[in-house]
């Protein structure tokens, strides 16, 4: 069969019109929503909200629970957090390390862009991601972590002293990369708007740089058992007494959080929960309520929902750690309460109440903080009322069980200043828990369904998945640590 000359220029024809057109085919296909090149301002602000995202939420599901904050309404099968029962990997790993690839590109981007700030707001996420990892597993990826486009899929473990040598050297890092005569070049920053000037002066600038020295505060804090391996004392010292080069949070304005602006995409992640797994299934326990009834906390009705009991309308919380056979009628004790969840205040990295009680530690101590312990601890309270929208009643401070008992033991003074310290903590990640493991406090009831063997927990187990995926660095890990119970002490605890 023979085609004829028709035939054939028209097949010719359509196949010069086809390839003409794919000469454009790229151009023609470009999103002009989608930026072409990545910038440091892109990467911020979807790493600003998804990282906190994962931390208040690990808050809620993980330390409420474990510090007695609030307690299932049924629990059988003797599992759950309230039974000092934890799970591997149940704390952020996965998530954590999903956004610390962020943070690295934008780090290198704003290295080779010659952006400073952004590769100090790069540094203090990176230290603020792996403090929090740090603390909750111990020894972890972190040297060869977030190297996979390098070829590097099975990191090697750092120990957790090393990991806070760098962490805090890369605070005073950022600390002196700071410039607050400079905006954001790319703008991004959902935390402290440092996108823009104030007159000549960068105002977002000078609070991420209150936020570099409070963390260094926290972190030093923490491992203060271990001063002599690492000059802690000294590196506290250098902080208080240099507040211009060293500024810390002072004021509520200060504070670091991201306030969720209930527009798409950045919603408080808590906007669109069920009944069922917001309040229904989960009750405040009597041990955090009980003390807030006592002085009549103001943040209790901010928090939680009160309950009618023989006419009158309470603040009832229920047992932690009971008997698995034991199941609470629904509705019947205190819950969250439903403006939580639209809340722009839970996005919590760091609270200026939890730097007036770090001071008040301090003070207590022997630290020259300009205050003493009972002015901080009033000052940290006051901070945490602030916060919540709260109105402290006339004498509130000067009651029985919240008046600072300045003639009490040290041990005595600490448990007051950190009983308020957990309160202030709520939605805070890993916080409370951290701070009970250093300190002892609060004294936490022991639950009469708790089995004798369980024993309150110091770590999370590393997460089942790396014993095929990074065996053998796993395995020098657990050697290296003792274990990999939850019982197994970290570097700072032991």
């Amino acid at each position: 069969m023979k085609f004829s000359t028709k035939i054939l220029s028209l097949i010719l024809f359509v196949f010069t019109f086809l390839f003409s057109c794919t000469d454009n085919f790229e151009e023609l296909n470009i999103d002009p929503n989608r930026p072409k090149d990545v910038n440091p301002g892109i990467l911020l602000g979807q790493m600003q909200y998804r990282i906190v995202n994962s931390s208040i939420q690990a808050s809620r599901s993980f330390t409420h629970e474990l510090m007695q904050v609030d307690a299932p309404r049924s629990s059988p099968g003797g599992q759950g957090l309230h039974r000092y029962v934890v799970q591997p990997g149940e704390a952020v790993w996965s998530s954590f390390y999903d956004r610390l690839t962020d943070v690295e590109d934008m780090y290198k981007i704003s290295d080779q862009l010659k952006e400073n700030n952004y590769k100090a707001i790069a540094l203090v996420y990176k230290s603020w991601a792996y403090s929090i990892l740090t603390d909750l597993y111990g020894d972890i990826p972190y040297s060869q972590a977030t190297k996979a486009s390098e070829g590097n899929f099975s990191p090697a473990f750092d120990k957790q002293k090393d990991i806070y040598i760098q962490i805090l050297k890369d605070l005073e890092t950022a600390n002196s990369l700071f410039d607050d005569t400079k905006a954001l070049t790319y703008g991004g920053d959902l935390v402290y708007n440092a996108n823009v000037l104030s007159g000549s002066k960068n105002i977002g600038i000078q609070k991420w740089k209150k936020f570099t020295n409070s963390l260094r505060l926290r972190l030093l804090l923490r491992i203060s058992k271990r001063d002599g391996e690492i000059n802690v004392n000294q590196q506290i010292n250098s902080i208080l007494a240099n507040p211009t080069t060293n500024p810390v949070f002072a004021a509520n304005a200060d504070e670091a959080i991201f306030r969720y602006p209930g527009t798409f995409p950045y919603f408080n992640p808590y906007f669109n929960a069920r009944t069922l797994g917001w309040r229904d299934g989960t009750y405040f326990t009597k041990f955090f309520l009980n003390h807030m009834n006592a002085v009549s906390d103001p943040r209790r009705a901010i928090w939680s929902t009160p309950v009618t009991v023989n006419g009158l309308s309470v603040y009832q919380g229920i047992e932690s750690g009971y008997p698995t056979s034991l199941e609470y009628i629904v509705g019947r004790n205190s819950s969250y309460n439903d403006i939580l969840r639209t809340s722009p205040l839970l996005g919590v990295m760091m609270t200026y109440s939890e730097v007036e009680f770090i001071n008040a530690e301090l003070a207590l101590k022997g630290y020259s903080t300009g205050k003493t312990a009972k002015a901080h601890y009033e000052a940290g309270i006051t901070a945490s009322m602030f916060q919540w929208g709260a109105s402290i009643p006339a004498g509130f401070l000067n009651q029985a069980g919240m008046a600072y008992n300045s003639t009490g033991t040290i041990p005595q003074q600490l448990e007051q200043i950190i009983l308020q310290k957990y309160y202030a903590y709520l939605f805070v990640d890993y916080q409370s828990w951290f701070e009970k493991r250093r300190t002892g406090y609060p004294v936490l009831p022991r639950g009469t369904g708790i089995p004798a063997e369980n024993i309150f927990p110091s770590r999370v187990p590393y997460p089942t998945y790396l014993q095929s995926l990074n065996s053998s660095n796993l395995q020098s890990a657990i050697t290296s640590m003792g274990g990999d119970g939850s019982t197994v002490k970290v570097w700072w605890e032991k």
